[in-house]
């Protein structure tokens, strides 16, 4: 396996704190890895600052063999897009399109026709059981009907990295629980890396690592599963 994604000395002060402080992180094809720590310690920006929302003070970002970091915004935006996915911990969904729509979405903005983009949109709702939803608005789907097809969003255009922050934590154990195996799926069938953002010890246990952050610093190495 090969990094896919990798900060190397990130650091990045907000609102006059350090919140990041020199950390490095990768995660290689096909590997599920969590992000662990208290509130405040820096886990969702290092999230943001990977995918090239934020950019950092000093550091560097490789996506998928390319430095993010550096890139103009268009150029960066446009990476974004066609090698990551991103699941949210209320899903996200755009409220005026359906449910397949949205799942549509990051192929249509990547020039893939509409009928192309509405059967893989499909075929992946049906995989995580939520076909039956495609045509419904998402104020009209559960909370779990929702961020699976979240997940689905997050999948459909087969990204390289696949960014969750706190997918689970708006659902039930159950309904989680689905949520993360098709997570897993990503990684271990369709070889997208996978970060995961959480402060839960049941969830953390799908990954393969765990990177434990404090006070925006990694506080111990890594622990291999």
């Amino acid at each position: 396996m090969s990094a896919v994604l990798a900060g190397e000395g990130l650091s990045i002060t907000l609102g006059g704190r350090r919140v990041l402080d020199g950390v490095d992180v990768t995660v290689e094809t096909g590997e599920v890895v969590a992000v662990m720590g208290p509130s405040g310690s820096g886990k969702s920006t290092l999230l943001h600052v990977l995918a090239g929302l934020l950019r950092p003070e000093s550091g560097t970002v490789t996506l998928a063999g390319s430095r993010l970091d550096d890139l103009p915004d268009a150029a960066r935006s446009r990476l974004r897009l066609r090698r990551t996915g991103f699941v949210f911990q209320f899903g996200d969904l755009v409220p005026e399109l359906t449910v397949g729509e949205n799942v549509e979405l990051p192929l249509r903005l990547t020039g893939v026709p509409r009928r192309a983009a509405r059967d893989r949109a499909l075929a992946l709702l049906d995989e995580l059981g939520v076909a039956d939803v495609a045509s419904r608005r998402t104020s009209e789907v559960s909370g779990g009907q929702a961020q699976r097809a979240a997940v689905a969003r997050a999948l459909v255009h087969e990204p390289a990295v696949v960014l969750a922050d706190e997918p689970t934590g708006a659902l039930d154990t159950v309904t989680g629980e689905r949520v993360l195996e098709a997570l897993v799926a990503a990684a271990t069938t369709r070889g997208a890396a996978v970060l995961l953002v959480t402060h839960e010890l049941r969830v953390a246990a799908w990954a393969r690592r765990e990177v434990h952050l404090r006070d925006g610093r990694i506080e111990t190495p890594s622990v291999t599963w």
